[in-house]
């Protein structure tokens, strides 16, 4: 008996829910069809993919910018394309003046007069000793600016992720807080609690 009331509660409740789902409650008491209701800008049937923070991560790791426009954060991708940008115009510079300069410290030292002609002019007048200095100076700058390079990726892929966090937040003008006054019976203490309001 028991088995046979659970079976019929189950039906009840199974149509009741297809019937839900095929029709609308409108104004008052009357119930119109899905069919005929007029989509508007409201429609809540529309399903809405959720904003996700790993693919905005992983795109930002892949392809700098990538996740800034996945966030549909546009005005970031100069920064962070002007940022990288600038680390490889700084790394070229310095390579090419370390090559300049190795090359120059080479030809000096080694006492063959028919090679100063491939001494860039601007280390010719400069005694080896300084052209050693300075290019050890842009052998590190070289490695400063592949650091910069990956710092700057990295913040990149940084930004992109807790943009894609912060995506959902709620920063509505439900929000409120307040400080009330509290009593702890059990420590017999009186003190101050910080309440968060969400929604209405």
């Amino acid at each position: 008996m028991k088995f046979v009331l659970y079976v019929f509660l189950m039906l009840v409740v199974s149509t009741t829910v297809a019937q839900r789902k095929d029709t609308l409650t409108a104004k008052g008491n009357a119930v119109m069809p899905v069919d005929t209701v007029k989509k508007t800008g409201t429609d809540t049937a529309k399903k809405i993919t959720p904003h996700n923070p790993r693919l905005a991560t992983k795109r930002s790791a892949l392809l700098p910018g990538w996740g800034q426009a996945y966030n549909k954060k546009y005005w970031k991708i100069p920064i962070v394309w002007g940022a990288l940008g600038t680390c490889i115009g700084f790394f070229i510079y310095n390579r090419n003046e370390y090559v300049d300069a190795r090359d120059a410290y080479r030809n000096m030292l080694d006492n063959d007069p028919t090679n100063d002609y491939l001494i860039k002019p601007k280390f010719r007048p400069v005694d080896p000793s300084g052209v050693q200095q300075y290019r050890n100076s842009v052998r590190q700058n070289v490695d400063y600016s592949v650091l910069a390079f990956l710092l700057c990726w990295g913040l990149n892929v940084v930004d992109a992720t807790v943009d894609g966090h912060l995506k959902e937040f709620n920063v509505n003008e439900n929000l409120s807080m307040r400080i009330n006054p509290t009593y702890m019976p059990l420590t017999k203490q009186s003190g101050v609690s910080v309440v968060m309001r969400l929604g209405k």
